[in-house]
């Protein structure tokens, strides 16, 4: 009895060692996750010590010091909506009235759409989430198609139709010896796609080139989409934060609804209204008709459930509060074309400064480009001198935030520049 004991208190314990190891390794195999290139970029700007130091890395907009900007408009909406609200969910599509306020934004103030009620919308988590859950509904009702997504374009796009099991295929965008767009070469891949392809297009200030079609470029775009057959997604983070106006930001789109495309919207007011915590945003599909709209939202809400469930209700309700007031939404307006003037203006002054140090180089695609990035045409190279010998922060893919740019660095960045593309 004893020695059977023994034994089977072994086996016990053994089984138990077993157990414990097995559990302790249920995660052995979890390698570090590789650091996403843009927050790397502010880790070690934060890290480095000098006091020479330049951040044009982070992608949210700065005032001319340096400091991060809260728009007065939202302060006002903020003192408004204090303590007269509770703190109930919202459904799951979000805040009726702010999506109402944000598709008059993408679609035109008096759009035909949506007093027929074609589009089916919902309030997301900022564009990146409305982006996750059309591509999501794709990958649910167009289980056999895939998306074209531009080379280059904003790094999440491809963890976000990666991680809804999308296949990717990607078509020519940039130009990098005029630093401008390879349109001939786009259209062609537009034109040898397969009838009925899913494209994702930067509505404006396209991320990271701030390379944009001209308008006349849009129309022929359009044209061919229509020819093809193919379906547009627009991701549209930047209206009126490009050029100060949202009309005029949002022409690429008003081109493709006169041309009678069913479009799908991620819209964002993060760099617009600078709500980058407050994750608001939404996605629209235009839809044939009513009853079509009614089932693709619902679907969309479907999606959006075991996701989060419903979106957070803050800042939805500064969106709503300044878009529906007519003196906080000109305000806003005002606010939102100083932004884009002063990053117009930083661009400018840039490219001067290069120009007076005498640089060999081409500078005018600074100017030529649009919105809060600048895509410099530096190398990983000289990106790297310019953060070892100059303590300037930028992605090596030599994309420039215009937004950290100011008036008291300006003169330093350019000199750095002209340094090392003189010396490479």
């Amino acid at each position: 009895m004893a020695f059977g004991h023994a034994i089977s208190c072994r086996l016990i314990s053994r089984k138990g060692m077993m157990g414990a190891r097995s559990m302790s390794s249920w995660w052995g195999s979890v390698e570090p996750a590789a650091k996403d290139p843009i927050l790397g970029v502010t880790e070690a700007f934060l890290a480095d010590p000098s006091p020479d130091k330049v951040n044009v890395g982070v992608g949210a907009y700065r005032d001319d010091n340096g400091k991060p900007v809260v728009l007065e408009c939202v302060r006002e909406a903020e003192r408004r909506i204090a303590g007269s609200l509770n703190m109930e969910y919202l459904p799951m599509g979000g805040s009726v009235k702010m999506v109402e306020e944000t598709l008059k934004l993408a679609y035109g103030e008096d759009s035909q759409f949506i007093k027929d009620k074609r589009i089916a919308a919902i309030q997301s988590l900022s564009g990146t989430g409305a982006c996750r859950i059309f591509a999501d509904f794709q990958k649910r009702f167009r289980p056999d198609s895939q998306i074209y997504i531009p080379v280059p374009t904003w790094s999440n796009h491809h963890n976000i139709w990666r991680d809804a099991q999308v296949p990717q295929k990607t078509y020519h965008y940039y130009h990098a010896e005029s630093r401008g767009l390879d349109f001939s070469a786009l259209m062609d891949d537009v034109k040898n796609a397969p009838n009925g392809s899913f494209f994702l297009l930067h509505a404006c200030a396209h991320n990271p080139t701030g390379v944009d079609p001209t308008e006349e470029q849009w129309r022929e775009i359009s044209n061919l989409f229509k020819v093809k057959h193919h379906f547009a997604f627009f991701d549209m983070a930047y209206q009126g934060f490009a050029s100060g106006d949202p009309e005029r930001d949002a022409k690429s789109i008003r081109i493709f609804l006169e041309d009678g495309h069913h479009i799908g919207i991620a819209q964002s007011y993060a760099k617009n209204m600078g709500l980058y915590g407050q994750r608001v945003g939404c996605l629209s599909v235009l839809c044939e008709d009513d009853k079509q709209a009614v089932s693709v939202k619902s679907q969309l809400q479907q999606l959006a459930r075991p996701m989060y469930s419903n979106p957070p209700v803050h800042g939805a309700l500064i969106v709503s509060t300044i878009l529906g007031d007519p003196e906080l939404k000109k305000l806003w307006l005002q606010e939102v074309k100083g932004m884009a003037d002063r990053i117009i203006s930083m661009r400018s002054t840039l490219r001067e400064n290069l120009e007076n140090l005498g640089s060999p180089l081409p500078w005018k695609h600074i100017t030529n480009q649009i919105g809060m990035f600048c895509y410099s045409g530096l190398t990983p190279e000289q990106v790297d001198r310019l953060t070892n010998e100059f303590h300037i922060y930028m992605t090596r893919n030599g994309r420039i935030s215009m937004a950290g740019v100011t008036s008291g660095n300006v003169g330093y960045l350019a000199n750095a520049i002209d340094k090392v593309t003189k010396s490479s």
